[in-house]
């Protein structure tokens, strides 16, 4: 076989040892290293010192030679070389002080106040608990950016009193799934600062320009919610005074001021403070992570096992994130000197697409790993593929990375492998079925769907606020 050849079955076992269920960090460093060490055996270099063992060398000394030859193949300095680079990486710094403030938020019983200050208030909207679930589900998604987190406190929380409020079981589901989703992609998320990373580009820039999109996600979910409560009043029938109080004015500013308020501050300090230059993401997040103490200590809600839990999620996250890049890095090196990503860049040119046919193709691409794969793996195996490519097709790196986070959201929606259906499954009532919630999801689908397509024939939409902050 040849070495092109190599790689792409070095390729075809990846994708296997996924569908059955191995690992996917140590299965990337297991197969660079195993297949790296075919591609940078080099007898005349390793085994030099063996060679020169006299006939008189005893056992001990012929046996630790021979483990030194063995292991003095440049895979292990290349694997020791890409985890320091991830390791050292400022970019991934954010990450795990982005998460510290997301689980400390999340323990400090700020949704529940949130959810129930905005169902008062908009409690003469169509469709007004949706409403206030949607927003919650944004706000605290943005906090957060972990999609699983925010589909299963706002199923405990907001699902009950929009069933107990006859709110059609389908249609709850879907806006709760659907809103539990976007931290993915509005800033400051996670998932932006990985694809930076893997990317090269511009953090501040990819935030800036996955407000617009972002922003218009969200207002595409909330005409949907409206339009359809007032079409059809029997999914969200109207609040009783039973169901939601009816409370002066000043009383439901004031409950906002508690629990609207003091989040926001925090989501718009911190994001700001990067688009405007203030501080680094590093520094930003720091401010956040701090930010979330003090909320929770305001909350009264800062207690030792909470804060310990907290941590212990944050290290547990960061390492995974961390091993899949020191994986993938390691992998794609060795799948590059093989000449893999030249096969495929080949086999790419050979099609003769356009760049908006290239662009559809590496987006169903990515739909359909989203089923059998995390957002993270996609971002930092898969996409990493697709770099390389760009600049034949003349898309820019950044357009494209809104792209894929826009896209990424329906991996979470789409059945059967909808992971945030199966999230709200685990904690729903009984008579919520599995179906109920694919069904509510669909329109949801859509709407990504229409904005990603609004994206394509709008990319003003994404350059637009880069551009008039930082200039082209």
């Amino acid at each position: 076989m040849t070495d092109p050849q190599i790689a792409l079955t070095m390729l075809g076992v990846f994708i296997l040892f996924v569908f059955l269920g191995f690992p996917i960090a140590f299965t990337l460093m297991a197969l660079g290293i195993g297949f790296g060490y075919y591609a940078y055996y080099d007898p005349s270099r390793m085994w030099r010192s063996y060679n020169r063992l006299t006939e008189d060398a005893d056992g001990w000394t012929s046996t630790t030679t021979w483990l030194e030859g063995f292991f003095n193949n440049r895979i292990f300095d290349l694997f020791v070389n890409q985890t320091y680079t991830v390791m050292s990486n400022e970019v991934l710094t954010a990450i795990p002080l982005f998460l510290f403030m997301g689980y400390i938020v999340e323990r400090a019983n700020i949704v529940d106040k949130l959810f129930g200050s905005l169902a008062i208030a908009a409690r003469n909207v169509p469709g007004s608990m949706g409403v206030a679930a949607l927003i919650t589900c944004a706000l605290f998604a943005t906090a957060t950016g972990i999609v699983g987190a925010v589909v299963t406190l706002m199923g405990l929380l907001a699902l009950p009193a929009m069933l107990k409020a006859r709110y059609e079981p389908s249609f709850a589901s879907g806006i709760i799934c659907a809103g539990g989703t976007l931290g993915i992609l509005i800033p400051p998320s996670i998932m932006l600062i990985v694809y930076a990373a893997s990317s090269g580009v511009s953090i501040v820039r990819l935030y800036a320009a996955a407000m617009l999109p972002g922003l218009l996600l969200v207002g595409l979910y909330l005409i949907y919610v409206i339009g359809r409560s007032i079409l059809q009043p029997s999914v969200a029938p109207k609040l009783s005074k039973e169901d939601v109080p009816d409370m002066p004015r000043g009383a439901v500013f004031l409950m906002l001021l508690k629990s609207f308020f003091p989040l926001s501050i925090l989501i718009l300090a911190v994001l700001g403070s990067i688009l405007f230059g203030l501080a680094t993401p590093t520094e930003a997040a720091s401010i956040g992570a701090l930010g979330g103490l003090v909320l929770a200590a305001g909350y009264r809600a800062l207690r030792f096992d909470r804060l310990r839990e907290s941590v212990y999620l944050t290290v547990r996250t960061t390492a995974m994130v961390c091993w899949l890049f020191v994986g993938s890095y390691t992998f794609s090196a060795v799948f590059s000197y093989l000449g893999g990503e030249q096969v495929i860049s080949e086999f790419v040119g050979s099609l003769d697409l356009s760049p908006i046919a290239f662009l559809l193709l590496a987006q169903v691409i990515i739909f359909l790993l989203g089923w059998p794969l995390e957002w993270s793996e996609i971002i930092i195996i898969f996409v990493p593929i697709f770099l390389p490519l760009l600049p034949q097709f003349g898309i820019d790196p950044l357009f494209f990375g809104i792209l894929v986070a826009l896209n990424l959201q329906t991996s979470f929606l789409t059945p059967p492998m909808a992971m945030s259906a199966y999230y709200l499954k685990g904690i729903a009532p009984s008579e919520v079925k599995l179906t109920h919630i694919f069904k509510g999801v669909m329109p949801f689908l859509f709407m990504v769907i229409l904005s990603m397509l609004m994206v394509y024939v709008f990319p003003g939409l994404v350059f637009t606020l880069p551009e008039a902050v930082y200039g082209n």
